[in-house]
């Protein structure tokens, strides 16, 4: 009789046993491990605008933000200002080469690599504001889709609209103008030599130091720098010159780095770019510049100098034929000039209207 207890408690020990190693190798399905959570994908931005520039601060910080909300965290960006890992004329071909992952600058900053885009910058076409120049930058430039950008991704593109020149001396006239070095960049050097001015080649971050030492008599660029880049301070007056002046800023990205995203989360860059683009970007340069003047003028006593009309005519007789040139030179390379100065022009026209103000 005990024998067979033996026997039957034996039995029922190892029956025990195996349900309980069954159990370990079926977990219930309910209470299976959460996925492991994917490592962010992290890449760097470099630009030349100081960190405390609305640039920074309102354009490229609530990209970054929007990137990281709309992607679930899988896409971080660090961004690196101050041209603290590219140089402001360098950043372009810094993202080619992999230097950098995304870089914001101007392609006026590299003369001479982005031809076909200098038709966005000729002076005599007239912008309104920010918005007309940046609406009609970056929907001209998805239309031509010029070869010289396609060796990185354009996320984004947007302008500055009209600029003014803002000088040591006061500049009334032609008369006044002619062989002041005047610092510039691109296409505005030749505006400013056409006009008779001596044009010097710098960017933003070196022009307040050469004005301050009379290295240069004044700088041709948007009204925002008086203020954003502190060079009120160093100038005194302001001549109105709105049909002298725009400028094309980028964000771009390294197509390998690009690709290497999966397909969704490069959409999601894209769609992220657009909506920063529409909201932040294109109107960027409206409100710094309406804040700069006020701040010129109330805090450092800038005075503003306006042309008379025949004056101001007497300047756009002499820049016009900038516009004859482009088109010559698109022609001898084989571009169609007159297609891309129409496309630029029409495109003026139909945003002036729709953002009159």
């Amino acid at each position: 009789m005990k024998k067979n207890l033996r026997h039957g408690l034996v039995w029922v020990g190892i029956v025990v046993l195996v349900l309980g190693l069954a159990a370990c190798g079926n977990p219930d399905p309910q209470e299976e491990e959460a996925p492991v959570s994917e490592e962010p994908i992290k890449f760097n931005l470099a630009h030349f605008f100081p960190a405390t520039h609305p640039v920074e601060t309102e354009l490229v910080q609530a990209w970054i933000g929007t990137v990281e909300e709309e992607t679930g965290g899988r896409i971080q960006i660090e961004s690196y200002p101050g041209e603290t890992l590219s140089g402001a004329a360098d950043t372009y071909e810094g993202v080619v080469s992999g230097i950098a992952d995304i870089g914001l600058s101007c392609f006026t900053y590299t003369r001479g690599r982005f031809p076909v885009l200098e038709a966005f910058e000729l002076p005599g076409i007239v912008y309104n504001n920010s918005k007309v120049a940046s609406k009609v930058a970056w929907e001209g430039i998805k239309a031509l889709n010029p070869e010289e950008i396609q060796d990185t991704k354009l996320l984004m593109v947007f302008a500055t609209g009209p600029g003014d020149l803002f000088t040591r001396v006061p500049v009334e006239s032609l008369d006044d103008l002619r062989n002041l070095e005047i610092r510039a960049t691109g296409l505005s050097a030749r505006t400013l030599q056409a006009l008779g001015a001596i044009p010097v080649g710098m960017s933003q971050p070196e022009t307040y130091e050469a004005l301050s030492r009379g290295i240069v008599e004044g700088n041709l660029a948007p009204v925002e720098v008086l203020q954003g880049w502190r060079h009120a301070e160093v100038t005194d007056y302001i001549t109105q010159t709105p049909f002298l002046y725009n400028t094309l800023f980028f964000i771009t990205m390294n197509l390998e780095k690009l690709n290497s995203l999966s397909p969704e989360l490069q959409d999601s860059l894209q769609s992220v770019s657009e909506q920063v683009f529409e909201g932040k970007a294109m109107n960027l340069w409206d409100w710094q510049n309406e804040s700069a003047l006020q701040w010129a003028v109330e805090e450092t006593g800038q005075e503003i100098i306006t042309l008379s009309e025949a004056e101001a005519a007497r300047w756009i007789e002499l820049v016009m034929p900038l516009q004859t040139d482009f088109i010559d030179s698109m022609n001898e390379k084989g571009l169609p000039g007159e297609e891309i100065m129409e496309t630029v022009q029409s495109l003026a026209d139909q945003y002036n209207e729709t953002y009159p103000q």
